[in-house]
């Protein structure tokens, strides 16, 4: 796990933002849903997009949906968001993804995910929980939702742990909270734009 662990905190040090996927039901049944889906992606994949997620879904379509985009892009650091139960979990196992994010934090989720040497990001917003978290030996964790974090947290504290903001951010926060000690933002809701991946995303990935 620790070996996962460090590949991962590499890549955070080389890359800024993960853009979390929501996919709505639509998209497994209508072609052309699809097909314009993986066309934006692609060029995004292009400009240098290197970590994605999508968000687990109980949808008996969801294993192939993921499976193909891992097949695509092979080298894209990809994983499963929303991480709510073993299902879960053992979904992302079964398709061979690199990573998984909690969107809270689960003690026995946690523990389990340990058991099968997944890597699994918890979602934490109090310090209670912080610190459980880094007592397993948990040293990549996202603050999530982050503008509701507890006071008491603060992340420079914390030397070695890398931390993940998420909740409500977009490419124009990537600035504001590398500075403030974040290795890296998710961009979830405010990545998508009537209903296509915000256009200042193509423009952050062809300027870094």
């Amino acid at each position: 796990m620790n070996i996962k662990e460090d590949s991962f905190s590499d890549l955070l040090i080389k890359e800024s933002f993960f853009l979390l996927i929501k996919p709505e039901d639509n998209i497994y049944s209508n072609t052309s849903i699809k097909n314009s889906f993986f066309e934006e992606l692609e060029s995004l994949v292009k400009l240098g997009l290197r970590n994605i997620e999508i968000s687990w879904s109980k949808n008996k379509n969801w294993l192939d949906f993921v499976s193909e985009i891992k097949l695509r892009y092979p080298k894209i650091n990809l994983g499963s968001a929303s991480i709510v139960n073993k299902q879960s979990i053992e979904d992302s196992l079964k398709i061979g993804l690199n990573f998984s994010m909690m969107k809270f934090w689960d003690k026995d989720l946690f523990n389990y995910s340990k058991s099968k040497n997944y890597l699994l990001i918890p979602g934490i917003k109090n310090l209670k929980d912080l610190e459980e978290a880094i007592n397993l030996n948990c040293n990549i964790i996202k603050i999530y939702p982050i503008k509701n974090k507890d006071s008491l947290i603060d992340i420079l504290n914390f030397k070695n742990i890398d931390f993940i903001a998420a909740g409500g951010l977009s490419v124009n926060d990537i600035k504001t909270y590398r500075s403030l000690g974040y290795k890296a933002i998710v961009i979830g809701d405010k990545g998508v734009i009537n209903k296509k991946f915000d256009p200042k995303i193509s423009e952050w990935l062809k300027n870094n």
